[in-house]
């Protein structure tokens, strides 16, 4: 893999210090992949992707490096180069996305570009100038999703990004989750295996807060994968 792009080492998480959600975990995201993060409910996949996101405080690692250096998730360098969307978002209800757009990019010291074409894509032109309190689960998804690909952060974090999305918009989500390899890395949780088959690089199988296996190339098959939550379940 060379020098990751992120890495952490066992890594604890809880919200009762006696049920901790996720322990021992340890990561590695390379430069440029995108990488899938599978498990059952329960499993601790929204835990995770808060904990790096900054947003979960009762956690301990024995260490987390960017780029080689050692950090702290909350600290300001690190900031500026994540952004998460998370499975459902309700913050900033009465800014228009145009207005929540103009905000990110302003916070991040980044000039906002011309969105035209993510905007098409996510079929998303009826409703940019509309109150992200307004819009549906769907079209406030969309909202955060064409702030994330026009971003471009070096590490992007997807929760559940499919859910809510119309069938052509998830096409597009694809498309661009596939072409994100060319801006940075990308980690995104789902239920749905299409997702991950038809995207990823790698697999992460996240079982009872733990990663339990990584699968890559040939092993990334939907069948395959389907085997081994069958078999978790059955745990």
């Amino acid at each position: 893999m060379g020098t990751p792009l992120f890495s952490l080492r066992n890594l604890q998480a809880w919200y009762r210090p006696e049920v901790p959600v996720l322990s021992n975990l340890s990561l590695d995201l390379a430069p440029g992949e995108v990488v899938g993060l599978l498990g059952l409910n329960g499993a601790g996949k929204t835990t995770l992707l808060k904990v790096l996101s900054g947003l979960h405080p009762t956690f301990r690692t024995e260490g987390i490096w960017f780029h080689g250096h050692p950090i702290q998730l909350r600290g300001q360098g690190f900031k500026g180069c994540r952004y998460t969307v998370f499975a459902e978002d309700h913050a900033f209800p009465y800014f228009t996305f145009r207005e929540y757009l103009a905000y990110v990019f302003r916070a991040y010291r980044k000039t906002c570009p011309d969105v035209t074409e993510l905007v098409q894509g996510f079929h998303f032109a009826d409703f940019a100038d509309v109150l992200l309190k307004d819009l549906s689960t769907g079209n406030r998804k969309k909202a955060f999703l064409i702030t994330a690909f026009a971003l471009k952060p070096e590490l992007l974090l997807l929760d559940e990004p499919v859910n809510g999305l119309d069938f052509p918009s998830t096409e597009y989500l694809y498309q661009q989750i596939r072409g994100y390899r060319d801006h940075g890395t990308l980690l995104f949780s789902s239920h749905i295996l299409e997702s991950i088959t038809l995207t990823a690089d790698r697999v992460l199988l996240l079982d009872h807060g733990q990663i339990r296996q990584t699968l890559a190339g040939e092993a990334l098959h939907a069948p395959d994968l389907r085997e081994v939550l069958r078999y978790e379940a059955d745990l």
